[in-house]
């Protein structure tokens, strides 16, 4: 209990620091969302046709996974330098597969009587694709886009490292002043910030799903 008094001090202490790393670490995930949102969504339209080149493009983002995260953020610095950048292309290039994998799971998994129905109906291919198939796959999609949204919250906290703010920056602060006053209040600080922020989105992002796609294929 006296720890819980102790943390809850702290945070209140560090209002205005929480309030920046906060305000970092959803920059990291919005920007991160949104860019490999639209890269991925359209590897997946281009490549839907095309067998080669889907296992191609989900051979390169899987190998992006399987980097060691921190190898991963730093990298990049001799060509961006420290901070925002090589922490964005990091996120970027681990959030890839979810979105890009479901975006194909979903274009394959529509029932080709559907398109056939559609193109009966004189239905361009453009139209296909947007008036059907992407509708029909956005569920899939979006599955995909909540996976990524979640590993970005987690890994971002590794920017730290490399300057490039968040939350992560009470963990590191934490770690470094082990066992000193208010270190592990800093390191659980930043913790449940992650998980708070998570679920936060997660809301939000269930939100969209609602709004977005119709009861009928929910």
């Amino acid at each position: 209990m006296d720890f819980f008094l102790s943390l809850w001090s702290f945070m209140a202490a560090r209002g205005d620091e929480i309030q920046t790393g906060l305000i970092e670490h959803s920059v990291y995930v919005v920007s991160v969302l949104l860019s490999a949102g639209v890269f991925s969504i359209t590897t997946g339209i281009l490549t839907r046709r095309n067998v080669l080149a889907k296992e191609l493009a989900l051979s390169i983002t899987s190998i992006f996974l399987t980097l060691p995260s921190l190898a991963l953020f730093t990298i990049f610095i001799p060509l961006v330098g420290l901070g925002f950048a090589p922490s964005f292309i990091a996120l970027f290039l681990y959030s890839l597969l979810p979105i890009l994998r479901n975006t194909i799971t979903g274009l394959d998994g529509i029932d080709n009587s559907v398109l056939d129905a559609a193109r009966g109906m004189g239905m361009a291919p453009r139209q296909v694709l947007l008036r059907v198939q992407l509708p029909l796959a956005w569920p899939v999609i979006l599955a995909g886009i909540r996976v990524s949204a979640m590993l970005i919250v987690g890994i971002a906290a590794i920017a730290t490292l490399v300057a490039g703010g968040g939350l992560g920056d009470f963990i590191k602060d934490g770690l470094a002043r082990l066992p000193l006053a208010n270190s592990l209040e800093s390191i659980w600080a930043g913790t449940l910030l992650c998980v708070l922020l998570a679920l936060v989105i997660d809301l939000a992002l269930q939100l969209l799903k609602r709004a977005t796609i119709s009861r009928g294929i929910r």
